[in-house]
């Protein structure tokens, strides 16, 4: 029986080698993607769709494990339906720092860290009437922080992922935003983003 079990691993592990890039090796990914975007705090809110795109280089320590780092435009936000259609614009820089482990042929979950650096922030809405935007710099954090999870599926260099960005600082400072001059305090709100992210990217061996 132990000669059996033992087999079993020894099998099972050299499936996993022969599946992953050689350990040491540098990988260039470029991706691009959907983000469904909204915040914790949000309920009533209806999600905003909006693009990721940017590129990850992946770093191979051993046939299970690997280490990534990169830089993605991520489209952020929410939307409001009432009478009037309002757009929360929150667009950012994030970077993914990602721990990777590949766990069968070609498939591997993820977790990490994630910096964000906001480069859009806009308020717009619009009626059959009249429409404008307002901009959220002032009250908009500048950096936000996340914990990235996922899984991806890797064929013949072209990989599909799917992860879930959520936020754990609060999107809004103590502030007031002033809209057609009635002020809205954000000092209460316990805002954070809550992004789903799909994308397809390809990797390069450099």
């Amino acid at each position: 029986m132990k000669k059996i079990i033992l087999s079993i691993i020894m099998l099972s592990a050299g499936m996993v080698a022969m599946a992953q890039h050689a350990p040491g090796t540098v990988t260039l990914q470029p991706k691009v993607g959907l983000n469904i975007s909204s915040m914790t705090d949000a309920d009533d809110a209806d999600p905003r769709f909006g693009v990721a795109a940017g590129a990850e280089l992946e770093y191979q320590v051993n046939s299970f494990f690997s280490i990534s780092g990169g830089a993605l435009y991520s489209m952020q936000g929410l939307k409001g339906s009432d009478d009037v259609d309002v757009t929360m614009k929150l667009d950012y820089i994030n970077v993914p720092i990602m721990a990777n482990f590949y766990v069968v042929k070609g498939l591997a979950l993820k977790a990490g860290i994630q910096p964000g650096f906001n480069v859009n922030s806009k308020l717009s809405a619009s009626d059959n009437k009249v429409s404008g935007s307002v901009d959220m710099g002032d009250i908009t954090k500048t950096v936000d922080f996340s914990i990235p999870m996922g899984i991806s599926y890797e064929y013949k260099n072209f990989v599909v992922e799917g992860r879930y960005n959520l936020g754990v600082t609060k999107v809004f400072k103590d502030k007031e935003l002033n809209i057609g001059g009635e002020s809205i305090d954000l000092s209460g709100t316990d805002s954070k983003n809550s992004v789903f992210q799909f994308t397809l990217g390809y990797k390069f061996e450099l």
